[in-house]
């Protein structure tokens, strides 16, 4: 005499491990066939049958034996596969945007290293006192402090910088066609 569906689960929610397998074996293709006429995938249905089956011990225990079992497992299905598009949409939300933000904070990191490495090349064909000059004001001095590590007057150092300045603009000049 073959057991229903209904006392299967019944036997199963009170933790009888032989009847939640025999019960599985007999529902688990009908929940997957349903899943993926839910989710139109069959990874995503494989993940959605899993993640049921899963959490169907803890869900027999609110199986109350009034409806049929494959009605309420087709409601259980349904509700999960319900909750998983809303979770993917609200990661979807929260997600919206965040592409183009890395793209566009790549390119401008991409393009500070090529701004630094043509200073840095620029720099090197400055004579001394100038690229001397230069970096230490690049490293937030003041023209005074620079100075005194120098051993110049402040005025100097100013002189210094718009020459510097001068050089640059020349070098980009040409180095742009």
């Amino acid at each position: 005499m073959k057991t229903s569906n209904e006392t299967l689960a019944l036997a199963a929610a009170g933790g009888d491990a032989a009847a939640f397998a025999n019960l599985l074996e007999r529902q688990y293709d009908r929940l997957f066939r349903l899943c993926f006429r839910l989710t139109g995938s069959q990874a995503d249905a494989e993940d959605l049958t899993q993640d049921i089956c899963a959490a169907l011990p803890a869900k027999l225990r609110s199986y109350r034996g009034d409806a049929a079992l494959t009605t309420w497992l087709y409601r259980l299905c349904v509700n999960a596969a319900h909750d998983r598009r809303r979770r993917a949409a609200t990661h979807a939300k929260a997600a919206s945007g965040w592409g183009d933000w890395e793209v566009n904070r790549r390119a401008a990191d991409t393009e500070t290293a090529q701004a630094v490495d043509w200073l840095t090349c620029a720099m090197r064909a400055m004579p001394d006192d100038l690229r001397d000059t230069l970096a230490l004001v690049l490293d937030d001095m003041t023209h005074a402090q620079a100075g005194d590590i120098l051993g110049v007057s402040e005025g100097t150092i100013s002189w210094r910088i718009s020459q510097a300045k001068k050089q640059l603009a020349q070098m980009r000049k040409e180095d742009t066609p």
